[in-house]
């Protein structure tokens, strides 16, 4: 190995250089060789010099070849052949060292190359700057987003648009951002995702930018569907029995196509006449009531913020519930992993949801005499607040699980179907989400998740 030889070099010479030293100390004081002397003098000189010259060189080509990789120098090699078997071992494991190093960075330069073509190819724009505004790498995808051939600061965003350049400006960590920007095509809706990453010089925040106007339109114009076929189901479910009523009224006042004469009217008639105008009535009413509840889905109104511990509010909900017909019947738990955890949001309306998911979870599991309700309060993977409710009831099919935030939709024979459509409204008003998930005869929760 090589450091025996350099250990074997560097005993040999200094053991000859104590040998010699103790034979000047002889020849000066036993033998008072002058002659003698000078010449064992000049000799231990000259091992002396030669062990620090052999030091020195080995030292030197360590130093040279450091300083090589230090100044990304791949091409240097040593001569592998060589006499001294110390400086043969001593080129092998430095060439073998610097081929190793050769391949890491072959490697690496392909690994860099492999994700800067991942970068360009991905729909998603990709833009990485720093504390200072500098942009240190944008995709393809963001250029063209941007309509911006070169990007180099955030500058130049806020130069094509301020509001663009205000959320990009203004993103936190994690947080998601939906900004409105003019193109040349026309208005784009773009995503804004942000994620910081640290570095040893500064931290930098590497942004996702994603058009996703034609996925809204898509969901729209699907929303949209699924709630003109509602509209048109409720709607007709009313009118259709009224159009025939007032058909089959008509055509007691009618004959051949001539009003009937007041003599040809007795009470009989007149008593069916006043049952199918009640019937219209109470229909139109339950019409009316319906429309009634389209203005509710509609006029959710704006929030009014403040700060609130999320203990308080469930045992407000908990102790509004108890007042209710029937809420004796089943049992409710409420936990939370911090009391002291708050969340900036409207009480109220919160509170409504809250009610409202309760009061859903107590009508599914109204046969269910076994069945227990949680409200649970924890922090998600974000450390968001996070407001569950579960039930241990018979849960909803697959089938309906996609449809129950769809206004006017309900598998309850008395009910409105907007109570959950208004809790989604009320949740995306305070920038938060309503989402659920359900096992059928196992559980099903609901969750009211908030972004502060």
């Amino acid at each position: 190995m090589f450091s025996k030889n350099l250990y074997w070099n560097i005993i040999v010479r200094v053991i000859l250089i104590v040998l010699f030293s103790v034979i000047l100390s002889y020849c000066i004081v036993i033998a008072q060789s002058l002659r003698l002397s000078i010449i064992i003098l000049i000799t231990i000189v000259f091992l002396t010099t030669n062990l620090i010259s052999y030091l020195n060189s080995t030292n030197k080509k360590i130093r040279f070849f450091f300083d090589s990789v230090r100044n990304d120098d791949s091409n240097l090699s040593f001569p592998a052949e060589t006499k001294n078997p110390a400086l043969k071992e001593l080129y092998n494991s430095m060439n073998r060292v610097n081929q190793q190093i050769q391949q890491q960075k072959i490697e690496n330069r392909q690994q860099e190359q492999y994700f800067r073509t991942l970068l360009e190819n991905v729909a998603t724009g990709i833009i990485t700057f720093n504390e200072k505004g500098f942009i240190l790498h944008a995709n393809s995808s963001a250029k063209r987003l941007l309509s911006i051939e070169v990007l180099t600061h955030l500058q130049q965003i806020e130069r094509k648009d301020q509001k663009l350049f205000e959320a990009i400006n203004c993103i936190k960590p994690f947080e998601r951002k939906l900004v409105a920007v003019a193109a040349e095509s026309g208005e784009i809706q773009l995503s804004l995702k942000a994620t910081s990453f640290k570095t040893n010089e500064n931290e930098l925040v590497i942004l996702s930018i994603q058009d996703i106007k034609n996925e809204l339109d898509e969901k729209e114009i699907e929303s949209w569907m699924k709630l003109i076929r509602v509209l048109m189901h409720e709607i007709m479910n009313s009118i259709t029995p009224i159009t025939s009523l007032s058909e089959s009224l008509s055509n007691i006042y009618s004959a051949g196509g001539k009003p009937v004469l007041p003599e040809q009217l007795n009470v009989r008639t007149i008593a069916t006449t006043l049952q199918g105008l009640n019937v219209i009535k109470e229909q139109g009413k339950g019409l009316m009531s319906f429309v009634e509840s389209y203005r509710k889905l509609t006029g959710v109104p704006a929030p009014d913020k403040k700060w609130f511990r999320v203990w308080d509010l469930m045992s407000r909900v908990k102790t509004l519930y108890s007042s209710l017909e029937n809420s004796g019947r089943l049992e409710i738990s409420v936990i939370s992993e911090d009391p002291d955890m708050e969340i900036f949001a409207d009480q109220n309306l919160i509170s409504q949801v809250l009610i409202n998911l309760i009061r859903n979870a107590a009508e599914a599991n109204e046969n269910e005499p076994d069945s227990i309700i949680k409200i649970v309060a924890e922090s998600d993977n974000n450390n968001f607040p996070l407001i569950c409710v579960s039930d241990n009831g018979p849960g909803i099919s697959e089938e309906n699980l996609g449809k129950i935030f769809i206004p006017f939709f309900t598998t309850r024979e008395n009910g409105s179907g907007i109570g959950l459509s208004i809790s989604k409204q009320i949740m995306r008003a305070h920038g938060g989400n309503l989402k659920v998930r359900s096992v059928p005869n196992k559980e099903t929760v609901f969750c009211m998740s908030f972004q502060s």
